[in-house]
């Protein structure tokens, strides 16, 4: 790639800019980081306009279970055959037809040139009494599907086939029910998009919850920047949330994207962020020279109005003793 220096700027929000080769600096730096993965970014210029694109890690932060279309495009999504179903649907081809009985080709069979010593004395006659009624007699053809049957049945136990009715569906690996169309992702579980640097936090929302066909609203949802200091930034619906990702650095263990509900979070500034993880005495005791210092302070005022009150009284007091002159 090429990271020549440039002197125009990017846009990162409202009224906020970087410079681009300060971008390009930090996208060198994102893209060694993740050296040989797919989450590397390309950039191009399209009409004077500098674009990064490329996939970004957003992590589950859901508390509450989110709706999923049951329906896409017009056609309903249907439940893969449970193994009571298999032998019903075995004579179904891929778009519901059905599929006529397969018949197996007639081989001839050559006789015998030589026969065992116990039967070299049965008559011509009883040799071709013996294959007319081979021929009369009826066969069962054993298909392929009906071994399928069997395996399957086999496999799959009493617990499994509940397991299979309650959770028919995987999404990105996480598990919905299809009765419900109830989805739970698993807090901190990791997906990505495929976005560019132009797209703003509401067009990335819309497009991660129609990647999973959510009937949610995406006002519903705010994306995060959370630092493992406990510090949580919202990205405003005017920001980048990729150029944010750039800027952060690539490193996950030190800061991620989450989605969230916007009334279950709040953001946690930085100097709030320096005092979660201290163990409750210890934050009693900031707490305790806080309110020292405040009481101090407020002393401090007292006595300095205080003071300020005797001399205005003084002067009044001067002012009246002072004869009145014409």
């Amino acid at each position: 790639m090429d990271y020549s220096h440039k002197t125009s700027l990017v846009p990162c929000g409202q009224d906020k800019y970087i410079s681009k080769n300060e971008l390009l600096l930090h996208l060198k730096t994102y893209n060694l980081y993740y050296e040989g993965q797919n989450l590397q970014l390309r950039h191009r210029e399209e009409e004077d306009e500098f674009i990064v694109e490329g996939l970004l890690n957003i992590s589950w932060g859901l508390r509450r279970p989110i709706r999923l279309q049951m329906q896409d495009d017009n056609e309903r999504i249907r439940p893969p055959p449970s193994s009571s179903s298999w032998h019903s649907g075995c004579n179904l081809g891929a778009q519901g037809t059905i599929l006529k009985p397969l018949t197996m080709p007639n081989i001839p069979i050559s006789e015998v040139d030589a026969l065992p010593e116990n039967d070299q004395t049965s008559s011509p006659t009883d040799s071709r009494g013996l294959k007319s009624l081979q021929e009369d007699t009826p066969q069962l053809m054993r298909t392929r599907s009906d071994v399928g049957v069997r395996r399957r049945g086999n496999v799959r136990t009493p617990s499994d086939q509940r397991r299979i009715r309650r959770h028919r569906f995987s999404i990105n690996g996480h598990f919905y029910n299809h009765k419900t169309s109830v989805f739970t992702p698993a807090y901190g579980s990791i997906t990505n998009v495929r976005i560019n640097s132009t797209m703003t936090t509401p067009q990335v929302l819309k497009l991660l919850l129609n990647k999973f066909k959510i009937e949610n609203s995406a006002e519903e949802f705010a994306l995060y920047v959370v630092h493992t200091s406990g510090e949580k930034q919202k990205l405003k619906n005017t920001d980048y949330p990729l150029i944010a990702r750039i800027l952060q650095g690539p490193c996950e263990q030190v800061s991620k994207v989450f989605l969230m509900e916007k009334d279950q979070v709040e953001e946690v500034t930085y100097d709030v962020a320096q005092y979660i993880k201290f163990e409750m005495p210890v934050l009693k005791s900031f707490i305790q020279k806080l309110q020292e210092e405040e009481d101090r302070e407020v002393k401090k005022l007292m006595r300095k109005y205080t003071v300020l009150r005797l001399m205005i009284r003084q002067r009044l007091e001067e002012i009246a003793e002072t004869p009145a002159t014409i």
